[in-house]
């Protein structure tokens, strides 16, 4: 009777990240992205994790700070003369806290 039937699971632990893809970045314009800048434009939600996917192109250097790269991505900056930094996770090396579940005090 206490075990959910077709519910399926939802890992408490998953990392959600904000997608923002190279023609975007090509868009705006500008020599450096993080995601401060990209907030301020209105290109994703505040404190949002971003990662950067590979769909378009990318034309000039670009220095881009972001939380995770697709390897096609990092491959297309790094070929244009780019430089790619991959920005910490606020909770470090370990696991992120857990959300909305028993182990929270919420």
């Amino acid at each position: 009777m206490r075990v959910p039937k077709l519910r399926g699971f939802n890992n408490p632990f998953r990392v959600e990240y904000q997608a923002l893809n190279l023609d975007v970045i090509e868009a705006t314009g500008l020599a450096a992205v993080d995601p401060e800048i990209l907030h301020d434009r209105g290109l994703t939600h505040k404190g949002a994790h971003v990662k950067v996917l590979g769909r378009g192109q990318i034309t000039r250097a670009v220095t881009v700070k972001a939380h995770a790269f697709s390897k096609s991505a990092e491959a297309a900056i790094t070929a244009a003369g780019g430089s790619v930094e991959v920005l910490p996770l606020p909770w470090g090396d370990r696991r992120p806290p857990a959300k909305g579940n028993a182990l929270t005090n919420s």
